[in-house]
Formats: C-alpha cells, sequence, structure tokens
C-alpha cells in the first residue's frame, strides 16, 4: 500500500527552505544554478537468480556516459544491486533517495526488484521509471488490494513502460496455433508477482485459454528455487499436456526441463515466459534447448533506433557482442531506452530537484526509442493503468541449435506486431 504520510525528502526539503529563507532574511534569494549535476539512480537484479537480466547493464551504462558527456548536461549514474530480492531492492532504493539525494529513479527488470522500487519512490515523492516486468504485476502488484480493482489508484511519480499479460498470452497462443497439438497445457505459475498474475483466473492465462479452447492443468504455486518438480511433470503426464507454458526463473527452468527429459515427458511445445530470454540458460542445457520458445521484445531485427547514438538495433547487438564476447541480450534494449527516456525528460526540465516538474515531464514523452514508440497516452491500456503504463511491441521466438554450437532466437510469430519481421515458423519439440 502506499502511504499518503508526508515523505522524508519533502519534510527535509521543507525544514532546508524553511532554514534557508531565516538565514538570508532581507537579502534577495540567488537564481537557481545554471548546469547543476543531475543524479540518476539505477536499481537492477546484478547478482543471484535474475542476475541474467542485468548482464548487459555495464555495458549501457558505460556508452550512455559516453554519450551524455556531449549533451551539456552534468549527469552522474549511481548504480545499485538488488541481488535479485525484493527487501534488498527496497534498501537501496531508499540508499539512493536519502543518501545519495538522486534526482531521477531507473529501475529494471522483473517485478521483484521493480515494485518494491516503484513503491519506495512513491512513498518518498521521487519520480521513477520502470521497465522489464509486465504491466499487470508492476501496476496490480503495488495496489493495497490487489483483488479490488475499485481500489485501485494510478501513481503520482511512477511511470513504466513494456508489454502486458494480454500481449504475452496472444503471442503464445498465436505461436501454439501454427502445430498440430490436443491444445492441453501445462501451467508454472510460481509464488511469486509473475507467477500469480500469470495463473490469476481473472486477468491471467486461464480465462483467455478456456475461451480459445486449450484446457489448462495447473498443479499449484511452488516456491522458487525449487529442486524438485516431479508432481508437476506428474501431473502433466497424466493429463497428456502436449504444450507447457509458464513464467519461471532461470534455475527453475532447468531444473525442471532435466527432470522432465530425465522422467520421459517431452512436450510438442514449451513456451516458457522470464527463463528462457537468455543465450546462457538455453546453452545450459546443451543440445536439449532446441526449439523451446518464448516471448521476444527486443532483438536485432526490431526496425528502431537510439535517439542517444543513432545505432540500430543490430549495430547496437553488433557492438555489445564485439565487446562482451557473449551472445546479444534482450534487455540491451529496454534497459537503454530507460536512459534514453532519463536524458530526453531531464532536457525538458528546468530544475531536476523539482520532483514534480520531472515528473511531469516524463508523462509528456513523446518520442522513439530502441524498444520503439514511448508515450504515456494510454494506447491499449485500460483506463485505470493509462496515466502510468505505456505498452511496448512483442513477438515470439524460437531457440534454434545451430550447427557450430551455441543458438539463435528466431523471430517465428509477429501477428501483434507486424512492423517486427520474422525469420521462421514454429517447429515441434522433438
Amino acid at each position: 500500500m502506499i502511504s499518503k504520510s508526508i515523505s522524508r525528502r519533502r519534510f527535509m526539503g521543507t525544514a532546508a527552505a524553511a532554514a534557508a529563507v531565516a538565514g538570508t532574511a532581507g537579502f534577495p534569494m540567488p537564481a537557481i544554478a545554471q548546469g547543476r549535476k543531475i543524479r540518476l539512480g539505477y536499481v537492477s537484479p546484478q547478482t543471484g537468480p535474475l542476475a541474467a537480466f542485468a548482464e548487459a547493464d555495464g555495458f549501457i551504462i558505460d556508452r550512455f556516459k559516453k554519450q551524455v558527456a556531449d549533451s551539456g548536461l552534468d549527469i552522474e549514474v549511481i548504480v545499485k544491486d538488488s541481488q535479485s530480492n525484493p527487501n534488498r531492492a527496497a534498501e537501496v532504493a531508499n540508499e539512493l533517495i536519502i543518501d545519495d539525494e538522486i534526482n531521477l529513479m531507473l529501475v529494471a527488470s522483473t517485478p521483484e526488484t521493480t515494485n518494491p522500487v516503484t513503491t519506495t519512490c512513491e512513498i518518498e515523492e521521487i519520480p521513477c521509471l520502470s521497465t522489464v516486468a509486465p504491466w499487470q504485476p508492476w501496476f496490480i502488484g503495488q495496489q493495497a488490494n490487489p483483488t479490488d480493482p475499485g481500489s485501485w489508484e494510478p501513481f503520482r511519480y511512477a511511470y513504466h513502460f513494456f508489454w502486458g499479460l494480454e500481449d504475452v498470452i496472444a503471442v503464445f497462443t498465436n505461436m501454439w496455433g501454427q502445430l498440430e497439438t490436443n491444445k492441453k497445457v501445462g501451467g508454472l505459475f510460481p509464488n511469486d508477482a509473475d507467477g500469480n498474475a500469470w495463473g490469476d483466473p481473472n486477468v491471467g492465462f486461464p480465462p483467455v485459454l478456456k475461451e480459445k479452447g486449450y484446457s489448462l492443468v495447473d498443479p499449484g504455486r511452488y516456491q522458487n528455487l525449487n529442486d524438485d518438480f516431479s508432481a508437476q511433470i506428474n501431473a502433466f503426464k497424466g493429463d497428456d499436456v502436449e504444450i507447457v507454458t509458464g513464467v519461471m526463473i532461470p534455475p527453475d527452468f532447468t531444473t525442471f526441463w532435466n527432470q522432465a527429459k530425465q522422467q520421459g515427458f517431452t512436450p510438442k511445445i514449451a513456451s516458457i515466459g522470464k527463463a528462457i530470454l537468455f543465450p546462457q540458460a538455453v546453452e545450459a542445457l546443451g543440445d536439449q534447448g532446441n526449439n523451446l520458445s518464448s516471448e521476444v521484445w527486443w532483438s536485432p531485427n526490431h526496425p528502431f533506433k537510439s535517439s542517444l547514438s543513432g545505432e540500430t538495433s543490430k549495430e547496437l547487438a553488433d557492438a555489445y557482442e564485439a565487446e562482451s564476447g557473449r551472445p546479444w541480450t534482450q534487455p540491451i534494449g529496454f534497459v537503454h531506452a530507460l536512459f534514453e527516456i532519463a536524458l530526453d525528460t531531464m532536457k525538458r526540465v528546468d530544475d531536476p530537484s523539482d520532483a514534480d516538474a520531472v515528473a511531469d515531464a516524463i508523462a509528456a514523452t513523446d518520442m522513439t526509442t530502441l524498444v520503439g514508440p514511448i508515450a504515456w497516452n494510454g494506447k491499449g491500456v485500460p483506463p485505470f493503468a493509462a496515466k502510468n503504463v505505456a505498452k511496448t511491441p512483442l513477438v515470439g521466438g524460437q531457440w534454434r541449435l545451430k550447427d557450430g554450437g551455441g543458438y539463435d532466437l528466431v523471430i517465428v510469430d509477429n501477428q501483434t506486431a507486424p512492423e517486427i519481421p520474422t525469420a521462421g515458423k514454429m517447429e515441434p519439440i522433438s
């Protein structure tokens, strides 16, 4: 629940202003200093089970620092690690706000990090830009009563850009529709913000799957970092499941998939959110990762350019691979876009310490980034979240084993975003 009490930031600012007035009584106040330093805070899961999301952070931030040097703005980026832990995420958000006195918070990568940071910013009245979490677990998950839509309230300082559950459900079912199956789907939904949202009987997968003629086998919520998925595997085998879906952290899917193979369960399709977004997660499966499928939020084939450098998606992906020696990874596009929006916002603000002005500037954003157009104009978003959520395009892809080793992520369905080209069709897992 978001507190309505006075924030520490506002209390400290009011006290400081009062002291300044008392100390300069009878003298004119100085003009606001020009060229003042702008402090950006950035939080992501750089260690722990979600660390793959932050693999390219250093690459993006180093490039941003070099690019911003030409903007005429004095910008400092202060980076904190959430350690994939919600409590730690809230703790470092407080450090950035209170100790480092940031002007704008940037946060990325799963509700475990985005939600506690966003909530902290809203309480402390600090503008916050958030991404890489479906908008429902981000927005609804922070409400005082997530089960009562009538009580949901918009945020004043928090703005989020990403896709929603409606998009990933459409992408997954579009991919599944390319193959003949018995339409029996096994669900793997953990007991966390993502899992509870994806498995929700009202806003998650269940009602849409039923409407499209699929039957869902849901063995119930499990705890993250589970070491035994035998119950789920037996349930899927018992119901002759041919499609597996869910939203898992990378270590859990590796455990599930290895145990499924050992126990003789191989579905025709496995479309998994979160866990197999990253090449290293699929590579860890050896040749057993072939034709696993997932949502694709960004790729070298996305037809968008950076507003910072003019680079295409492919050029930035190639630069990352050349510098790191690692395959490109999807969060590159969205972390890059966070900093694109941050710079664009600060260019439109006279006083970076004016939190209300910064929040208003974010709300007025209308630009094209490396992940596509961004504007908080309510397009495609229900009215209750229209102020705070900007949607981005989503397509579907499959991991294909390359002849020389490693994997390519091939886009196989673009019905929800035709501007992003496909490079193949769905193939069954063998």
